[in-house]
């Protein structure tokens, strides 16, 4: 039969009958794999040798199960079955895709992936929930980390750097839930967001320079806009020199320079001691002589240590904030102040957030799956009450084409920012036309 002819009803049962024939082979086969192997002595072999020895076991006992396969299927139940026994299992295929930016397994019958910013659902599927917790356990195990009904949800990271998050019965009701947040190998570059049109070169050369006169960058955005990524390229234009404190939730910034310290955050353990949050990190931070302090994303309290920083010679610190526009993106660090237990006059929290910050940035992830920095606003100042601020630059949409995707321009809105004025005493010169 050829492939691109139709199956019928009796040959779409004849493949399904033959594929829970490969898959209940594939489960015997494991089951006896396991049972043959001596896992410690696995553990002391060179990569290639335990490959080698692994495969040649697997393909004796496919022998063994007395069923003709061509030599693609071998091929293939052997990669599955190692991907089994020492990976994770029906993800592997998925983990060794770059392009793949999110892998999210709803339950054991539906996998969907984003790519490109956009989601697909795949054909992956588990047996059954048992299985898709066996390979949670796996995960989290390799952590130093335990799941069960009484911690039914776990932040993990891969050794990759993916951030991977669990949640299941009996919070899920339909089985459990795993999330696997995946970054690329190569960071992306400024020149690399110019070629997503995530900035043109007006704005990438205005935030270079930015960075490099050390003003306070607050980057404002929703789930999956790429603020990370975005605080990432930012990072690379920070000078050799410069001694970089990085505190993360969950490590996941690159810093190219060789000058850094990278802290991440610590979970309470089963008795609920030993929890070691942003705050205390970043109050740390304070006495390890940083000339500047990057926070992967504000959240709590630690928003006042970060302003009280800002203002007190650690300028050009960079960090983030989920936020749906920059000046909600200033009321969000408000309240998370007022979070911090120390009772302030509203004015004064508000003249701390003026005077700290300099330029707010607002990512969008558009329908079409584009991410674009949509907003690049200066902080003047207050005016009575009130935080003053006004757009540089703003992407504007004009529309969708045909295809679907995004139309608009970056444009300037005629402001002259005063961080202008910073950029001349550094040396660098912007033309009048930028504005």
């Amino acid at each position: 039969m050829l492939l691109d002819e139709p199956l019928g009803k009796a040959g779409e049962d004849a493949v399904m009958a033959e594929d829970d024939q490969l898959k209940e082979m594939k489960t015997r086969i494991h089951r006896r794999l396991i049972d043959t192997i001596d896992l410690a002595k696995m553990d002391l072999m060179r990569s290639c040798e335990m490959t080698e020895q692994i495969r040649g076991i697997i393909e004796t006992l496919i022998t063994g199960e007395g069923i003709p396969l061509n030599q693609k299927e071998r091929d293939r139940l052997v990669r599955e079955i190692q991907h089994e026994t020492f990976g994770l299992g029906p993800l592997e295929p998925l983990l060794a895709d770059d392009r793949i930016s999110d892998i999210l397994v709803n339950n054991s019958s539906s996998v969907y992936i984003e790519r490109e910013g956009r989601l697909f659902r795949t054909p992956v599927r588990f047996r059954d929930n048992a299985h898709l917790m066996q390979i949670i356990e796996r995960i989290v195990s390799k952590v130093g980390r335990r799941i069960d009904e009484s911690s039914p949800y776990v932040d993990a990271r891969l050794p990759d750097g993916s951030r991977v998050n669990v949640i299941i019965p009996p919070l899920a009701l339909d089985g459990p839930v795993l999330s696997i947040r995946r970054f690329g190998r190569d960071p992306l570059t400024m020149k690399d967001l110019v070629q997503l049109e995530t900035v043109d070169e007006r704005m990438a050369q205005l935030l270079e320079a930015a960075v490099q006169t050390r003003l306070n960058i607050l980057v404002s955005g929703g789930t999956g806009t790429g603020k990370t990524t975005l605080l990432n390229v930012l990072s690379a234009f920070i000078p050799e020199g410069e001694r970089v404190v990085t505190i993360e939730d969950s490590a996941e910034l690159k810093l190219k320079q060789e000058h850094v310290v990278r802290l991440e955050t610590r979970l309470p353990n089963l008795e609920g001691r030993g929890e070691v949050t942003s705050r205390d990190l970043l109050r740390n931070a304070l006495r390890m002589r940083p000339d500047r302090i990057i926070i992967g994303e504000v959240r709590g309290a630690e928003a006042l240590d970060l302003l009280q920083a800002m203002n007190t010679g650690h300028d050009g610190s960079l960090s983030t904030v989920h936020s749906n526009t920059t000046r909600d993106a200033l009321s969000r660090l408000e309240t998370m102040v007022l979070m911090s237990g120390v009772e302030l006059p509203e004015r004064a929290v508000k003249e701390q957030l003026a005077s700290a910050l300099n330029l707010v940035l607002q990512l969008v992830r558009f329908s079409d799956g584009t991410r674009k920095v949509v907003k690049l606003s200066e902080i003047t100042g207050m005016e009575g009450n009130t935080i003053v601020m006004h757009d540089v630059m703003v992407f504007q949409q004009q529309g969708i084409d045909r295809e679907g995707r995004v139309v608009g321009e970056f444009v300037t809105t005629g402001v002259r920012p005063l961080f202008a004025e910073r950029f001349r005493l550094f040396g660098i010169e912007l033309p009048q036309a930028m504005f």
